[in-house]
């Protein structure tokens, strides 16, 4: 079995170890005996959605999002029908917020694709700090580090999980992320896979079933990764 995972502009979207994740996705893969095909694009590059079977977009500064924004305003048909397609998309923090309809900041407005019905504005301060969510795939929690001066706010869609420690979305509605079809949206950095071997899995296996119409994943020695997770969900939850 092969995946195409396609990195968009690494270059401008890469903030706090966000690349790692791309490496993870490749492990996992690997060590399973599957091939992983990674396709790095830059800003000026063609992008053919159809061949690619996970999109992921890392998170960059508020001018860098502008930049991608007006590139992929130029292909946003093309996407839409990938994620209505149920294409797999992971994007963190900005590349989070680029899929919705704007970012209102102090004295612009940053146009999103309008990909996701949601929308983010700036706030007071920066919401910054290790993050543990409950998501409803696993008992195992999601862990990561958020640095967002941005709150989103996803009206009728479901979050990835629920804030046990942390701000999540925007600090009030207690969601961090957002899930729609097989695209996937959260402030987590970290980067975030590593720590998080169940939510690479499942994004692996999103992106199986969409091609091949099956998937089953060997498990790996996952004890080091799980070990990680752990620790910061004991520190920061224990009562």
């Amino acid at each position: 079995m092969k995946l195409s995972i396609g990195h968009l502009f690494p270059e401008l979207l890469n903030l706090y170890g966000d690349r790692g994740n791309i490496i993870s996705l490749r492990r996992r893969m690997e060590w399973r005996g599957m091939e992983a095909e990674v396709t790095e694009y830059k800003l000026n590059d063609n992008i053919d959605f159809s061949k690619l079977d996970i999109v992921f977009l890392g998170g960059g500064s508020d001018r860098e999002q502008l930049l991608v924004c007006k590139r992929l305003g130029g292909i946003r048909e093309a996407f839409k029908d990938y994620v209505e397609g149920g294409g797999v998309v992971i994007a963190i923090c900005g590349g989070y917020q680029l899929l919705g309809h704007y970012y209102k900041l102090k004295n612009e407005l940053v146009p999103g694709l309008s990909i996701l019905d949601i929308f983010t504005e700036s706030g007071v301060g920066r919401l910054i700090g290790n993050a543990v969510i409950k998501a409803d795939f696993s008992d195992v929690p999601i862990v990561g580090f958020e640095n967002h001066g941005g709150r989103t706010y996803i009206g009728d869609h479901k979050p990835l999980g629920k804030v046990l420690f942390g701000s999540g979305n925007n600090g009030s509605d207690g969601g961090e992320g957002v899930i729609y079809k097989n695209v996937i949206g959260t402030y987590l950095h970290g980067p975030l896979f590593p720590k998080n071997p169940h939510l690479c899995d499942m994004v692996i296996k999103n992106a199986l079933e969409k091609k091949y119409g099956k998937a089953e994943l060997a498990p790996l020695e996952d004890e080091a990764e799980y070990k990680a997770n752990s620790f910061i969900v004991n520190k920061y939850t224990r009562k």
